[in-house]
């Protein structure tokens, strides 16, 4: 079985996609491979020869594919690091030359789910997280954000604890800014030096992304900390999917000397599923190493691989063609009991069956018959002693998520090479200006000389920006406004768009229960 080696399709001048890896997927594979035979041998795929390390991406020898990048959050992780443990050796002990960028855990604050007065820098429990973080990033991460308080936290600042107390005290902007400072403060003056740091750059909307802006780019100057500053950026919240506000930033990012080769050369754009936009940040970071820093690493990331999975749905197709809308295919794929003794090939069976009508193998699903998903049979028990509803256990949502990831990835790295070939977005075609495709404006914005000039041009084009649509993320396409400010003084808006999260472990725990 010939392994797919991801990486070196991969090339240097594209954006660099990073699967945000689910706990669930590596804790069987982990214990797997540290001997404890969480998967029954006979349950394993035939194929497999016994051996579920296949599906361990980022091994280079065995991974039926093989893709040394990835994300894996510390709200996920065990961040006890003086104590072994299997259930995390993919992440822990992967291989020399394997890439992983840290997320802090701020969705586990917006979600409550760690609980503490984040606003307050002598509260015990937050100071807990905060140094465990720091430590669990420095012993395992290459790259790692700070432990930024997500804007969104607003939205959930009404969840109590049993005394009634907000889970995590942040009701306003100006609270989750000063939270954040102290996290901040924090990293920046304990860090080992083992791991390069983000800035994390939130916000709801242009004036809160400017405000968050012009209080934390301290951290990334090494004029005010040369030994210890920051080492490159995270986009969250609107400056990730605002086309309008992305520009923006970064010009500004650049003429405040932010942006300096061998100083900042990452910038990772947080939870980014469109496809559109894997070009689209290829486009932008080929203008920034052309005229400003020829090493920027523009990375993004997303769950929605894992995260599907987790509702039984399947990546079967991709869709890219010129002028179009670019997508990632997927729907509700194979799930009998009457499957549990069928040999056929997979992806035979789904299209035989009706299942889909056209169907994508992956290494993954190559590998397949119907039966490995479909394991559990009529009069199955489970580990209760009753019979299971569903012909799906642990492992059948392991290999869906392995498929969906491979899936993701390649269509990642195929929407760029297709835009290579001329083929566009309908996105990025420009409506006013026909052939003026986003590539072009882009270069024009980051090859003027001054601040002010590329500044001007972007809002020449505040239009074109318009036309950018992020799905269900933030505010985006017509519904950004470029005084935002202004908008907010002279309407009242009873409910702020919410940003869509997703997380595939939380989608998991509820399907396994």
């Amino acid at each position: 079985m010939k392994q797919d080696n991801l990486s070196q399709k991969h090339k240097p001048e594209w954006a660099l996609f990073l699967p945000a890896v689910s706990s669930f997927y590596i804790a069987g594979l982990g214990k797997q491979r540290k001997g404890q035979n969480y998967f029954d041998q006979a349950r394993i795929p035939a194929s497999f020869n016994g051996d579920v390390e296949k599906l361990n991406f980022l091994n280079s020898k065995e991974g039926l594919y093989y893709y040394k990048w990835g994300l894996y959050s510390a709200g996920h992780a065990n961040l006890d690091t003086t104590v072994d443990d299997p259930s995390e050796s993919i992440i822990r002990e992967r291989e020399e030359g394997t890439f992983m960028l840290g997320d802090s855990g701020g969705f586990q604050i917006l979600k409550g789910q760690w609980p503490a007065d984040w606003k307050d820098p002598n509260c015990p429990r937050a100071m807990i997280k905060r140094k465990a973080v720091l430590k669990w990033m420095d012993t395992y991460m290459d790259y790692g954000m700070c432990l930024d308080i997500p804007s969104q936290s607003l939205t959930t600042y009404g969840m109590k604890d049993k005394n009634g107390n907000s889970l995590h005290g942040i009701s306003t902007i100006e609270e989750a800014i000063s939270a954040t400072h102290i996290n901040n403060e924090y990293f920046i003056n304990n860090r080992s030096g083992k791991c390069k740091f983000l800035n994390v750059l939130q916000g709801r909307n242009h004036t809160q992304s400017d405000d968050w802006y012009e209080e934390m780019k301290k951290y990334c100057d090494p004029n005010i900390y040369p030994d210890n500053h920051f080492n490159g950026w995270a986009f969250g919240g609107q400056n990730k999917i605002d086309i309008h506000l992305t520009l923006r930033r970064l010009v500004g990012i650049i003429h405040d000397g932010l942006l300096r080769e061998g100083k900042h050369d990452l910038i990772h754009c947080l939870g980014t599923s469109i496809l559109e936009y894997a070009v689209l940040f290829t486009d932008i970071q080929k203008a920034v190493r052309k005229y400003h820093n020829p090493s920027l690493q523009i990375t993004f990331d997303c769950a929605s691989p894992f995260f599907s999975a987790a509702k039984g749905l399947a990546y079967y197709n991709t869709t890219i063609e010129h002028n179009k809308k670019w997508s990632y295919q997927m729907e509700k794929t194979a799930e009998k009991k009457s499957y549990a003794n069928d040999m056929r090939k997979y992806r035979d069976a789904v299209l035989a069956d009706g299942i889909h009508k056209s169907f994508t193998d992956s290494p993954v699903t190559d590998a397949l018959v119907m039966k490995d998903l479909c394991y559990r049979g009529v009069g199955f028990l489970g580990q209760h002693g009753k019979e299971t509803k569903t012909s799906w256990d642990t492992l059948s949502y392991t290999l869906l998520q392995s498929h969906n990831v491979w899936m993701h990835m390649n269509a990642v790295q195929e929407a760029n090479r297709q835009y290579e070939t001329g083929v566009v977005p309908k996105m990025l075609v420009h409506k006013f200006e026909g052939d003026n495709f986003f590539a072009n404006i882009v270069d024009e914005i980051f090859s003027k000389k001054t601040k002010q000039e590329s500044l001007d041009l972007i809002e020449y084009h505040s239009s074109y920006w318009k036309q950018f649509q992020s799905g269900s993320q933030g505010i985006s396409g017509k519904k950004t406004v470029n005084a935002m400010s202004m908008f907010e003084e002279l309407f009242t808006v009873d409910e702020e768009p919410i940003e869509e999260i997703e997380d595939s472990d939380e989608a998991m725990s509820l399907v396994l229960e």
